[in-house]
């Protein structure tokens, strides 16, 4: 999980095949802010007055919400064929948020792991990455939770290892991205592999998802690791070059990020309420293909773990 955790959309496949694996086109725009607003998310999602009335003064006086995502986790958040334009499951969903509590969205493409940080010092109003709620961010962060994903591992479709556990990772060559869950999973398993006297992982961290792909496609990586969305909408799109192996591990919720305690995370929580309880979100989850990662109960700082 991004954990963070991630996916990729199935529309214009071949263009964004090209964007992922290869790590062209957007992957070197990936520091730059200025994505741009998400395209429409939904029909019909309208202002909500009572909801709009609970969004605090210093942010509806601004109008806007600059949300951030690290564009490179298809179909979560990615680079349109523009070249700029941040889209996705996140993207249409921040709008969708927007709309019913009166705002406009302006979608920033950042690293991961500096949206975190971009919150706390005011940068960004929101992180829509495809961000775990674990109970270590709470203490730096607010959450609602809105999706569910766990982690996946994926190979080369010939000659790749079976990878069914992270205990299979011993003595291999693992590709990850920083920040995120999977980064501390194969670390930390690194330490149990030696520890029980077998090789350790060798743990490739890379600064976007792109890069960790070109990683795997390049032979420098045996296994990659992404939220299961990610991961499968990886191998959809890599033409037979990638398989997932084994089964997911480690569901938990996502979390929109929001700078601690500022009055945000009601309104946010609230406005996903209407939005699934009107058929918006369940549509946007589907036009992702990601429906499966769909949850009915939103809460504030939901961490499992």
């Amino acid at each position: 999980m991004r954990s963070p955790f991630r996916a990729h959309r199935a529309l214009s496949g071949a263009a964004l095949l090209s964007l992922v694996l290869l790590a062209a086109c957007g992957s070197s725009n990936n520091t730059t802010g200025g994505g741009g607003s998400s395209s429409s998310s939904s029909s019909g999602v309208t202002k909500d007055s009572s909801i709009a009335s609970e969004v605090p003064s210093a942010i509806a006086s601004k109008g806007t919400l600059t949300v951030a995502a690290d564009a490179t986790y298809a179909p979560n958040e990615f680079i349109d064929t523009d070249g700029k334009t941040v889209i996705g499951m996140d993207a249409d969903l921040a709008k969708a948020l927007g709309e019913v509590m009166g705002l406009s969205v302006d979608m920033t493409n950042a690293t991961f792991d500096s949206i975190i940080p971009g919150l706390a010092s005011g940068k960004y109003d929101l992180g829509m990455s495809s961000f775990t709620d674990t109970k270590e961010r709470e203490k730096t962060v607010d959450f609602v939770t809105y999706f569910s994903a766990g982690t996946s591992f994926f190979v080369k479709a010939s000659g790749g290892p079976t990878i069914n556990t992270l205990d299979d990772l011993c003595g291999r060559h693992v590709s990850v991205e920083k920040g995120t869950t999977q980064a501390d999973d194969a670390t930390a398993q690194d330490g149990k592999c030696k520890s029980a006297g077998k090789p350790g992982v060798d743990v490739q961290v890379y600064p976007d998802q792109n890069a960790t792909n070109l990683a795997l496609s390049s032979g420098r990586a045996e296994v990659s690791m992404a939220d299961s969305p990610v991961a499968a909408y990886q191998v959809k799109q890599s033409n037979g070059q990638f398989k997932v192996s084994g089964q997911s591990y480690g569901t938990a919720p996502y979390g929109i990020a929001i700078p601690k305690g500022n009055g945000m995370a009601k309104p946010i929580l609230d406005a996903l309420k209407v939005l699934m309880s009107d058929g918006a979100y369940t549509g946007i989850l589907q036009k992702w293909g990601i429906a499966d990662g769909a949850i009915s109960n939103p809460q504030i700082n939901g961490a499992t773990s």
